[in-house]
């Protein structure tokens, strides 16, 4: 790379945590000694199924900025229903709702974290808000330098915005930082204004066979997982 790459961005839902398994797990911990018998894994990916219309209010400007937490659970309100699930508390829902707190990390991605921690700066660029991130760094051991994302922009993946304020945050200009994802769309946004692009593979996100394998775009290195990468960026 001609220019030195200073700070690796990251994608978090899919690229660091595998969030379906762990939703499904956490629904059925919750639902199932209540009686309640569904597709786990289906329940997962309906209620993910409702994050990006949620995020397209804001982007919009048809509802103001709010937290990723608020969206969910108004997601989750939205999917309940559809399983028949109508008995719950409100205290249920609340611990529910925080399930997105709890999931766990892809096995790579402490190691390769740990790894590129020794010459790089690390910060989530996520949608996720800041009490979610610091729960799944403290839960998986993920060594953040700092949290960016919506918060810090008061807007949501793929805006500009997002990208850019997470640069001003570190003072470095676009091209001395990174954004790393499984998600080509991401990357592309990134790229666009002047970030520097990274891609995992994970094929397994929405199930088996069911994710990016590799970049749809040219990109400017990808692996196979986050220890992987870490080598390709020589660390």
């Amino acid at each position: 790379m001609a220019v030195a790459v200073k700070a690796l961005f990251f994608d978090v839902f899919g690229t660091l945590v595998d969030w379906r398994t762990s939703i499904a797990r956490e629904a059925k911990a919750m639902l199932e000694p209540q009686g309640y018998k569904l597709d786990w894994l289906a329940f997962a990916d309906a209620w993910r199924g409702e994050y990006q219309g949620a995020m397209d209010e804001v982007r919009s400007g048809r509802i103001a900025f709010c937290k990723l937490d608020v969206l969910h659970r108004r997601n989750l309100e939205l999917v309940l229903p559809r399983f028949g699930i109508d008995k719950l508390s409100e205290e249920d829902r609340c611990t529910l709702n925080l399930a997105w707190h709890r999931l766990d990390a892809w096995p790579d991605v402490p190691p390769g974290m740990h790894r590129l921690k020794r010459r790089y700066m690390l910060a989530p660029v996520s949608n996720g808000n800041i009490s979610l991130m610091v729960d799944l760094a403290r839960r998986n051991d993920i060594p953040w330098d700092a949290i960016l994302g919506s918060e810090i922009a008061g807007d949501y993946k793929p805006k500009p915005r997002v990208y850019l304020a997470a640069a001003e945050a570190l003072d470095l200009p676009p091209r001395e930082c990174m954004m790393v994802a499984a998600h080509t769309k991401d990357l592309m946004a990134a790229a666009a204004l002047g970030l520097r692009t990274g891609h995992i593979a994970r094929p397994n996100e929405h199930g088996p066979g069911r994710g990016e394998k590799g970049p749809k775009e040219p990109v400017d290195v990808a692996g196979e997982s986050l220890e992987d990468l870490a080598g390709k960026l020589g660390t």
